[in-house]
């Protein structure tokens, strides 16, 4: 997530920002007659399985033109098809009676021959209403069951006299040793007169890859330069958790011209890190559409910068996306963004929903999740369609079981979720079923209600 020089965020870019106030999306873009029914209460999900759900059961026709969103209630997470991780509360927790997160992250993995589920997110520190101009870094919880519970990881072996569950932060800086850098220079927190103390960890993901852990995470815009980074543990999944080589100067990949006005000149790198693993090897996926192979000791990226680009059916004109993020199901390869679905009216006065870039009489409504699939990991990927709306920022997961989760969050800064009415269901650790469809052409949506062709 990106902060804005006033500390609101809007999904991970302040460039976004003044697009409409909630107010004003409230107006142009109510819920649609047929969204009115989710509920966005944390209930248990229903049993039955995605794939059982989804047998039979075919693609919904796409919004015409190529660009429009899909804003219809069966792509919501509702009470029936998702939950909200009951994760243990940190003592700042206390106050709001549950977990604050951004950027919501699960995975489960296989560890020993049983099961582990691992959350982590974005995480704010008390006294601020977003995760800038500062935050204290990345917390993890594990768990056996997706039911939990859900407990944060034990690293108080490591350092008893820190936060349960904090694997990373700035604060660590004072643990770097000869050959062994926890927290780069361009990591630690810093200070100036427009904000004061500054540096933000954003959308952390754990990940477990040949018998090691690792952690791919993004400086956020107040850091001194602003990237993905990745960090690999000498232990378990609590750590202890140290840079790896390549990051130790920058963040991945170039630095270019982006950002808000508060960044310094060539501290701006490609942000959304994420790791994709298949077999032996593991990719960087970075950003909008970056991409590159890891080094088999996994201490760097290969090429460092000028990084290749995934072959995808662009939108026209191309909106900011992103939360890129690319797994495997039945062969073949998904490749997720993040994009604002914005509401404007058209030239017969009804609402119309894009994924377009500000405009005119454009405001933020839904943080939704696009997807496309191709049969190789750098594409030609197909064109995209709305997977899950305000589900925007995830990743997609397998749990123990064999059936497909997504994550969600529920942007808290714009659009939906920031009515005050809304808000305190808003930045949750929540979790959603899919489904895959049949047919020629497969695709993944959140789950549908039963009962209802595809198409209605």
């Amino acid at each position: 997530m990106t902060h804005s020089a006033n500390g609101s965020s809007i999904g991970r870019r302040s460039l976004l920002a003044g697009a409409g106030s909630v107010g004003a999306a409230a107006a142009l873009a109510p819920v649609p007659a047929s969204a009115a029914a989710p509920d966005a209460a944390a209930a248990p999900a229903a049993p039955a399985t995605g794939e059982a759900a989804a047998r039979g059961r075919g693609n919904w026709p796409d919004p015409e033109p190529y660009g429009l969103a899909d804003t219809r209630a069966d792509l919501w997470p509702r009470e029936d098809n998702s939950f909200v991780l009951d994760l243990q509360l940190r003592p700042r927790d206390e106050e709001l009676g549950r977990v604050w997160m951004r950027d919501t992250y699960v995975n489960c993995f296989d560890v020993g021959g049983r099961p582990l589920y691992v959350a982590t997110g974005t995480s704010r520190v008390p006294g601020l209403e977003t995760a800038g101009p500062w935050n204290d870094g990345i917390f993890v919880w594990t768990a056996r069951s997706l039911r939990g519970p859900w407990r944060l990881a034990d690293t108080t072996g490591i350092r008893p006299d820190a936060e349960r569950g904090k694997v990373w932060s700035p604060e660590f800086a004072g643990e770097n040793r000869p050959g062994r850098t926890v927290v780069a220079p361009w990591q630690e927190y810093w200070h100036d007169d427009m904000f004061g103390k500054r540096a933000n960890v954003w959308a952390p993901e754990v990940h477990h890859f040949r018998g090691t852990w690792y952690i791919v995470a993004c400086m956020g815009d107040h850091s001194r330069k602003v990237g993905s980074f990745m960090l690999v543990s000498d232990g378990g999944v609590e750590g202890p958790y140290r840079l790896i080589e390549g990051n130790r100067d920058k963040p991945f990949g170039d630095s270019f011209t982006g950002g808000p006005s508060f960044i310094e000149p060539g501290a701006y790198h490609h942000i959304d890190g994420s790791l994709y693993t298949e077999g032996g090897d593991a990719w960087l996926v970075l950003h909008n559409d970056l991409y590159a192979r890891f080094r088999d000791d996994m201490e760097d990226i290969v090429p460092a910068t000028g990084l290749p680009r995934f072959t995808q059916q662009r939108y026209s004109p191309e909106p900011y996306l992103e939360g890129a993020y690319v797994f495997t199901h039945r062969g073949r390869y998904y490749l997720l963004h993040a994009a604002w679905n914005r509401a404007s009216l058209d030239p017969y006065g009804s609402t119309r929903h894009a994924y377009e870039g500000r405009g005119e009489g454009r405001v933020q409504y839904q943080y939704d999740t696009v997807m496309a699939v191709a049969d190789r990991f750098e594409g030609p990927y197909s064109r995209r369609w709305t997977a899950g709306v305000g589900t925007g920022h995830n990743n997609v997961f397998t749990d123990a079981g064999g059936d497909l989760w997504a994550t969600f969050f529920r942007n808290p800064n714009f659009g939906y979720w920031a009515d005050p009415d809304r808000l305190d269901l808003a930045a949750v650790p929540g979790v959603v079923r899919l489904e895959h469809t049949t047919g020629p052409d497969p695709r993944i949506y959140v789950q549908r209600r039963r009962g209802r062709p595809a198409g209605d």
